[in-house]
């Protein structure tokens, strides 16, 4: 047991049905039906494999696509040949979740069989308007209809999916209650690793921040600074913008527009508390950059146009950052620079992650913005660690005990006896 949670080392799985909840969302090429990445495919698989091996029956529940916008749910039928291809051995898909179908296939199981469920996501109980609007409790996410139908079913819970800890929805919270739990082997790895990082991280540490998902970031900065972990925040992307806008910075009224347009104003307000505060260990670009008839344009600030839209940091900024990374011996990253899918913006990014694979200090990554940088610039191999949650990764450096990690330590104290007669 680890952080008051069940590993797999403390779980007996032969013949028995174990839930499995992974994180395997990827973008997905929707007219081909084929996934684009397969990153979070490939860290799960030692859980499962391990499953399989020690004879358990093993039934996958995973989601596929983001939930702001319904059009990019998609099934994990593709999924289901990716996992069988890396573990060698048929995973079977199932297009159900938890009717009739997926039940009778789930009792077919057989020691050391695979299942992969349907999208999780298409249950309208797992989706954020349901998780945001109605904040059920654990305790009532154990009487949807997911968990209803399908614990009964199984023996043990097991979670793998440390890149959706931060969310608090049936299929990663609701089983604990009523199912003897455990951790998998992804979710230990990173759990234990960002935690002795957080615990006493060699110094300097350097938090780098960037991406357009920023609401936590602005959390999490507040945390890391005022408890002392970070000894320097580096920012791009709309971190950078944000702040320098709470900075009086003159950023570009298109800029100004895509942020409020984002919902992220009133983040602008915490930024003016934030530099105030932390003026020295906040580092904001000192040049931007964007594009005008396909070409890059760079601006140091004071001299940025009114209609300039800001799609990058610039090439000094994105120097001076390399050489604070190279200096580092613990660095932290969430994020990129800018629109580093196009050539003419993707400069900073580049520029920052080749000080990522160049420096000697421990670097940690997260996020699947950061992840498909570090594949596309070939740092991989280079990357001391990389987290395959982005969110959840923002959300434990805020110093918030994730819903999921409070769920399992519920489980982790449930045995099968009192699963019978609950």
């Amino acid at each position: 047991m680890k952080f008051g949670i069940k590993t797999l080392d403390d779980i007996e799985v032969q013949g028995k049905t174990v839930l499995c909840r992974i994180d395997i969302n990827q973008p997905v090429d929707q007219a081909t039906g084929t996934l684009k990445d397969t990153t979070r495919i490939e860290a799960c698989t030692p859980t499962l494999k391990e499953l399989s091996d020690k004879g358990a029956k093993v039934v996958l529940l995973a989601h596929q696509g983001s939930d702001i916008e319904y059009q990019n749910f998609y099934t994990t039928a593709p999924h289901a040949q990716v996992l069988s291809g890396l573990l060698g051995k048929q995973v079977r898909f199932i297009d159900d979740v938890c009717g009739p179908a997926a039940r009778e296939a789930i009792q077919a199981l057989k020691p050391g069989d695979l299942l992969l469920l349907d999208n999780v996501r298409f249950m309208a109980e797992e989706q954020t308007l349901f998780e945001m609007k109605l904040k059920l409790s654990h305790a009532a996410q154990a009487k949807t209809l997911l968990v209803q139908k399908l614990a009964p079913l199984a023996d043990l819970y097991v979670c793998d999916a440390f890149a959706a800890a931060h969310r608090d929805q049936p299929s990663l919270c609701g089983f604990e209650q009523v199912l003897p739990s455990a951790m998998g082997r992804l979710f230990e790895a990173e759990f234990c690793v960002i935690s002795s990082l957080m615990e006493k991280p060699e110094r300097p540490c350097v938090f780098v921040l960037g991406g357009a998902k920023i609401n936590d970031a602005f959390l999490m900065m507040s945390t890391v600074l005022g408890g002392g972990i970070a000894d320097t925040v580096l920012t791009g992307g709309v971190v950078g913008e944000v702040l320098l806008w709470a900075a009086g910075k003159g950023i570009g009224e298109p800029t100004k527009r895509f942020i409020q347009q984002e919902g992220y104003k009133p983040l602008v307000e915490t930024g003016k508390a934030l530099v105030a505060q932390y003026r020295d260990k906040i580092v904001m670009p000192e040049d931007l950059a964007g594009v005008h008839e396909g070409k890059r344009l760079e601006y140091t600030l004071g001299t940025i146009p009114s209609d300039f839209l800001v799609l990058d940091i610039g090439t000094q900024t994105a120097c001076a950052y390399q050489e604070r990374i190279k200096a580092a011996k613990t660095i932290f990253v969430n994020g990129p620079m800018g629109v580093f899918e196009e050539g003419p913006t993707e400069k900073g990014t580049q520029l920052v992650w080749d000080a990522l694979g160049e420096t000697p200090g421990y670097t940690v990554i997260g996020g699947g913005d950061s992840i498909r940088a570090t594949k596309k610039y070939g740092k991989t191999k280079l990357i001391s660690y990389i987290c395959t949650g982005g969110g959840a990764l923002i959300r434990f450096l805020t110093g918030e005990e994730l819903p999921v990690v409070k769920a399992l330590r519920y489980g982790s104290h449930l045995n099968v006896k009192e699963k019978n007669n609950g």
